[in-house]
């Protein structure tokens, strides 16, 4: 494989972010006190959104409500919440972008600042092997801790982490023929910067002027 392609995850290849979604999921099934946890998680968003997000404050609520759950809990809310939730908005546009690198032999990757257990399923759905994100802690018997492993894999996280699994596999980022990032947050902007390909991908306003102003292609894949 000669050629690397990585995909963010929310808002790029879903037309929804997958984190504040399970958030939603846990409120409407009763899982979390609903006023509470839904401010919270509305706040997180939000701040995410104008780029202000501390990660790790973040990664630690998120995590954090993880916890309460035994992992055979977590495991069934899960499938629940790929049924009514991820399932459905899994777009052909997204899986013939997908299609296409695999087509043409790419080393294909999702790399996301959503957590490993939100997000490891739903690589699957979409059948792409390789996973970079957010790793909870899990204790001898798989339960989550509420702990982050590690780094967050956002903004420059992503570059780190990214270059850290390509030296693990033994292929650097350098010794690609070509790289390519889809991304559609201004957030990404480190690790859109370092790749041959960036492509801004159903960007946010700020991502777009950013991709304008560098000559950077942008995809919509969600339009109708």
């Amino acid at each position: 494989m000669n050629k690397l392609a990585l995909f963010d995850l929310d808002h790029t290849l879903l037309p929804l972010d997958s984190d504040y979604e399970w958030g939603q999921f846990l409120v409407r099934t009763g899982a979390v006190e609903p006023k509470a946890f839904k401010r919270a998680n509305d706040d997180f968003f939000a701040q995410y959104q104008a780029g202000t997000l501390d990660p790790v404050e973040y990664l630690e609520f998120a995590l954090g409500t993880l916890a309460r759950f035994t992992r055979p809990q977590l495991d069934a809310m899960h499938c629940q919440f790929m049924l009514e939730v991820i399932e459905p908005s899994i777009l052909p546009a997204a899986r013939a972008l997908l299609q296409q690198h695999a087509d043409s032999g790419d080393l294909v990757v999702i790399i996301t600042a959503t957590n490993r257990f939100v997000t490891a399923p739903i690589a699957a759905a979409l059948g792409v092997e390789h996973l970079i994100a957010a790793m909870p802690e899990e204790d001898a018997h798989g339960n989550l801790t509420g702990k982050l492993l590690g780094i967050p894999t956002s903004g420059a996280g992503k570059v780190t982490h990214t270059h850290a699994w390509l030296e693990k596999i033994g292929k650097p980022l350098a010794a690609f023929e070509s790289s390519h990032f889809y991304s559609d947050s201004h957030n990404d902007i480190p690790l859109l910067s370092v790749v041959t390909h960036p492509v801004a991908t159903n960007p946010d306003a700020t991502l777009a002027t950013h991709a304008t102003n560098f000559g950077w292609p942008s995809l919509y894949l969600f339009n109708d």
